[in-house]
């Protein structure tokens, strides 16, 4: 089930909605509205993860011997890339 909404809009705004649905290739201005709200929520949760990995790190930092293993770890991963290939 869905309900529908009224919004009003500048015309720059309506100018970004209509860019967001060509670029989107969407049907409507509906979907290009669907899309931009599913964007912001995704940007937001992700930013609330972000700060919820930041405190748990501020409440537990990482020890020196696990930031001396991360980084060793990071070193081995790249010596074991294969680099050539890519050239």
């Amino acid at each position: 089930m869905s309900t529908q909404i009224a919004v009003r809009l500048t015309e720059d705004e309506l100018r970004k909605l209509d860019w967001i649905v060509v670029h989107c290739e969407l049907g409507s201005r509906a979907d290009g509205v669907r899309i931009a709200l599913d964007a912001l929520q995704d940007r937001l949760r992700r930013e609330e993860i972000g700060r919820q990995i930041i405190e748990g790190y501020r409440r537990m930092p990482e020890t020196e011997e696990e930031i001396a293993e991360a980084h060793r770890s990071t070193l081995e991963g790249i010596a074991e890339e294969p680099w050539d290939r890519w050239w």
